[in-house]
């Protein structure tokens, strides 16, 4: 749905309890008329008044302080009011109707953010961080979201933007002077710059997986036989009884999602099905779950039981994976890390706790987020960055093949439009419904 900002907009933008504060905004053209209505004269610019808000019979409705933004300084970029009042739920939605009957109607959920955007106050990116900063779940991902917010992102998109567009022109001008030799339009020349760009888009793409991690959390699938001690570690490792226990296999028939907090960095562990051959309809399909469970999880903890030794379930080599061998209080075996072909193999007691601190620096070491350089980023970020290295590997491939110079060129003008939608340059009506509709009303 279109952004009409003819329209003024109103919404109750916090409410905190009965006693607490709540607080209404407004966006539109018509806030100077309402903000003269509610106080009964014309509001001073950015300065708090004590206002008593009435209905239209007079009737008080509540006291509370109003504050007026004029256009452009505002948060939305349009006037801009702001109604701070008690916290009582039954009181904000009645002013709320006061409001819709004197012209404002209801904002739709990320409406504000969104008229920010189009009004050029926030680019997508940091519009998204709003959203990143509210939700975030550590303050880790709450630094990144503030990180985000304030530019740090946008900034690095765009100085991969200007490379791009300085490097198509290096290639239009050796297609209009393909008869000069000029030093900085000859191939190798070009080459190295093409080679440049794509170790800065390499960097860049690394830091907003990392952003997305810190955002999103880390995907943790446990996998295993049954009675190995999943269920076990997973309420080990979020310090709760959350999983059902039992001697009996079979016991755990769906996914069992639980949050926890590994060196600032939210992980969502998943407990899945025992992997074994059965004949019950709805066992097998909790297998079959289990096994996508791990096909979608950033890393797998594959948990072999003390009789398990050689029993490892093969999982795909692009699964990131850590085995772990549970129940060395029964094995009698040390609590250690060792490394296998590459793949680190953790010895400890889910039962006890004997080596789950290692299993968690393992998890942590997985990780890879530098929580104090990072900003907040999202999965289309992510996807954007890597067409945009897709679209220079083509144009790079054809210029080392000595192509035509308009197919390197075609290639640029994609790894620009890439980059130009993470920061919303290159937008459809589509993409902002998607992004705004996942905000909170009020936002």
């Amino acid at each position: 749905m279109a952004v009409d900002r003819r329209e003024t907009i109103a919404a109750i933008a916090t409410a905190r309890g009965a006693g607490g504060i709540g607080i209404i905004r407004l966006s539109g053209p018509r806030v100077p008329e309402l903000a003269r209505h509610l106080l009964g004269r014309s509001p001073q610019p950015r300065h708090a008044h004590y206002a008593h808000l009435r209905d239209a019979q007079g009737e008080l409705i509540d006291s509370g302080l109003l504050l007026y933004f004029p256009a452009p300084a505002s948060f939305t970029g349009e006037d801009v009011l702001e109604l701070q009042l008690h916290g009582s739920p039954p009181v904000l939605q009645r002013l709320l109707r006061e409001l819709h009957r004197l012209g404002a109607r209801p904002a739709r959920a990320g409406e504000f953010t969104e008229r920010a955007f189009l009004n050029g106050k926030l680019d997508l990116v940091q519009a998204e961080a709003v959203a990143d900063l509210i939700a975030a779940g550590s303050e880790a991902a709450a630094r990144a979201a503030q990180r985000s917010l304030q530019g740090e992102f946008s900034l690095r998109v765009q100085a991969l933007v200007e490379a791009t567009i300085a490097l198509r022109v290096r290639v239009e001008a050796a297609i209009d002077f393909a008869d000069e030799e000029i030093e900085s339009l000859a191939p190798q020349a070009l080459g190295r710059a093409l080679d440049e760009l794509d170790a800065r888009l390499e960097a860049l793409a690394q830091q907003a997986r990392q952003g997305q991690r810190l955002a999103d959390g880390l995907h943790v699938a446990l996998l295993g036989r049954p009675n190995v001690g999943k269920s076990s570690l997973l309420n080990a490792l979020a310090a709760d009884e959350r999983a059902i226990v039992t001697s009996r296999p079979g016991t755990t028939r769906d996914v069992l999602r639980e949050t926890v907090r590994i060196d600032g960095v939210e992980l969502t562990l998943a407990d899945t099905a025992g992997l074994r051959e059965t004949c019950d309809p709805i066992e097998h399909e909790g297998i079959r779950r289990a096994r996508a469970e791990a096909g979608r999880a950033d890393l797998v903890l594959l948990v072999l039981g003390e009789r398990d030794e050689g029993a490892e379930e093969a999982l795909p080599e692009r699964i990131d994976r850590i085995v772990v061998h549970n129940k060395i209080d029964l094995s009698g075996a040390a609590a250690r890390i060792e490394r296998r072909e590459g793949i680190e193999h953790v010895y400890l007691s889910a039962h006890s706790g004997e080596g789950l601190a290692l299993l968690k620096a393992c998890m942590a070491a997985r990780m890879q987020v530098d929580a104090e350089g990072s900003f907040s980023a999202r999965e289309r970020h992510v996807l954007a960055l890597a067409r945009a290295r897709e679209e220079l590997a083509q144009a790079r491939t054809a210029h080392q093949r000595l192509a035509a110079p308009e197919l390197t060129a075609e290639h640029l003008r994609r790894v620009q439009q890439a980059l130009g939608e993470i920061t919303g340059a290159f937008s459809t009506e589509d993409l902002l419904g998607r992004i705004f509709a996942n905000f909170c009303i009020g936002k």
